[in-house]
C-alpha cells in the first residue's frame, strides 16, 4: 500500500490528486472496517524494496498478553485476498490461545509470494526488522509456506521469533504435538457419541498426509482403526497403503469427504466445510487439523442441524500452539504434552455446552474464549506496580 501525504504540493498533478482522494476515500475506510468487524487491534503493512517483501500483520487482541501466531507465505492475487486473510487468521488465533490456556493473544502475518520462487535470506531478515520493531506485541513462526529455517535468518534482526531448529535454540518440530492433540480429539469425541475413547474398528477418513495426516494414520491403525487417506501428492498416498496394507485405503483429496466413516479429519487446506461439500458429507463428527475448516460460521450452524459434531479446529490443532508458546518461558517438552493431553477435557466441554443449551459446538467453544477474555481482563485491573531500574 502506498502512504500519500495529506499536504498537497503545489507539483501535484491531476492524477496525484485523484490517487489521494482513492486512498483516503475508500481503501482505509475499508481497512478500519474490515478491523472493526472482527474487532481487530492494529494492522501492519511492511514493504521493504530491495528484498521485494510485501507483508502484512495483523493483531487482533492482546488482552491476553502478546499476539502469537505464525506467518504464512502464499502468492496472493491481491491485496484484499492477503488482507482477509490475515485477519481471519488472527482472530483464529485468539481463540485458539483462549482455550488453549496460553498466555497470549491472537496474531497473524503473511508475506505476499510464492513460497518456492520469491523466497530470500534479506527478504526474511528485513520482515525480521519489521517485527522486532513492534518491540514485543507479537510473535511468531512457521506457516503455510514457511519453514524454520526461514526464520534463522528473521532471527538475527529480532528474538520475536518462536519454532525456530532446535540446531538454533528451537524446541524442534511442532508436527508431534498437533498431530497428538488431534489424537486428543478423536477419543473425546468417541468418548461422547460412543461411550469409550476406544477407536479400534472406528473408520477415519483424513484429507491430507502431511507431517500431522502421516502421523495420525500411523497412530490409528496402531489402535485397530480403518483409515481413508486423500492428498495432492499421490506418493504419499502410495507409500502409506503399502506400508499398512488392510488398514489404510486411497481416496481422490476432492472426494474423500463424501466416504462414509466416523470421523471426518481434513488436515490440510481451509474451508473444506461449505455450501458445496456440507450437504455430501457422510461422517458422524469432524475432528481434523487444518485451520478455519468452516468457510463460514453459519456452517457450523448447519453442521449442528444435521447432527454431525464438530470439534473447533483451532483448540484440536492447538499443539504446535502450545508448544511454541512454552519456549518463551524456556521449552519443557513433558510440560507441553501434558498441557496438550487437556484438549480432551477442553472438548469435552465444548460438546457438553453443546448438548446443554443446544448450541453448535463452535459457537459453544466461542462462547468459552469470551468468558476467558473477560477474566484476564478484570484480572488485569490489578496494577502490578513498575519495576525499579
Amino acid at each position: 500500500m502506498k502512504v500519500i501525504n495529506n499536504q498537497q504540493s503545489c507539483t501535484d498533478t491531476e492524477e496525484a490528486v485523484h490517487l489521494r482522494e482513492s486512498v483516503q476515500g475508500s481503501t482505509m475506510e475499508d481497512v478500519f472496517r474490515l478491523m472493526e468487524e472482527a474487532g481487530h487491534e492494529q494492522v501492519i503493512f511492511c514493504r521493504h524494496e530491495g528484498s521485494g517483501l510485501k507483508s502484512i500483520i495483523a493483531l487482533h487482541d492482546t488482552t491476553m498478553g502478546p499476539a502469537l501466531g505464525g506467518c504464512r507465505m502464499a502468492p496472493y492475487r491481491t491485496t484484499d485476498e492477503a488482507l482477509k486473510d490475515v485477519l481471519r487468521l488472527s482472530r483464529g488465533m485468539t481463540y485458539k490461545c483462549g482455550l488453549a490456556d496460553v498466555d497470549f493473544g491472537g496474531g497473524k502475518a503473511v508475506i505476499i509470494g510464492h513460497p518456492e520462487e520469491d523466497k530470500s535470506p534479506e527478504m526474511f531478515r528485513a520482515f525480521g526488522r519489521f517485527v522486532g520493531g513492534l518491540n514485543g506485541r507479537f510473535f511468531t513462526g512457521t506457516d503455510m509456506g514457511t519453514m524454520p529455517e526461514d526464520f534463522v535468518h528473521a532471527a538475527r534482526e529480532s528474538e520475536s521469533f518462536v519454532g525456530l531448529p532446535v540446531s538454533h535454540g528451537g524446541s524442534g518440530d511442532t508436527a508431534i504435538p498437533t498431530a497428538y492433540g488431534v489424537m486428543q480429539g478423536f477419543r473425546a469425541t468417541a468418548r461422547h457419541l460412543w461411550n469409550s475413547t476406544d477407536l479400534g474398528g472406528r473408520t477415519v477418513a483424513i484429507q491430507g498426509a502431511g507431517k500431522v495426516g502421516a502421523r495420525l494414520v500411523a497412530q490409528l491403525v496402531e489402535e485397530g482403526a480403518r483409515v481413508i487417506v486423500a492428498d495432492v501428492h499421490m506418493d504419499r498416498i502410495r507409500s502409506l497403503v503399502e506400508k499398512y496394507p488392510g488398514s489404510v485405503e486411497a481416496a481422490d483429496v476432492e472426494t474423500i469427504h463424501r466416504k462414509p466413516c466416523d470421523i471426518f479429519s481434513p488436515c490440510a487446506i481451509g474451508g473444506v466445510v461449505n455450501n458445496r461439500t456440507l450437504d455430501e458429507l457422510a461422517c458422524q463428527a469432524i475432528v481434523g487439523s487444518a485451520n478455519n475448516q468452516l468457510a463460514e460460521d453459519a456452517h457450523g450452524d448447519r453442521l449442528h442441524e444435521r447432527g454431525i459434531l464438530y470439534a473447533p479446529d483451532y483448540l484440536v490443532n492447538a499443539g504446535g500452539l502450545i508448544q511454541v508458546a512454552d519456549e518463551l518461558s524456556g521449552y519443557h517438552h513433558e510440560r507441553v504434552m501434558e498441557k496438550t493431553r487437556s484438549i480432551f477435557d477442553m472438548l469435552l466441554k465444548i460438546y457438553q455446552l453443546s448438548r446443554e443449551e443446544d448450541l453448535p459446538t463452535c459457537r459453544a467453544a466461542d462462547q468459552l474464549v469470551l468468558e476467558r477474555l473477560r477474566q484476564v481482563s478484570d484480572l488485569k485491573r490489578i496494577l502490578l506496580g513498575f519495576e525499579r531500574r
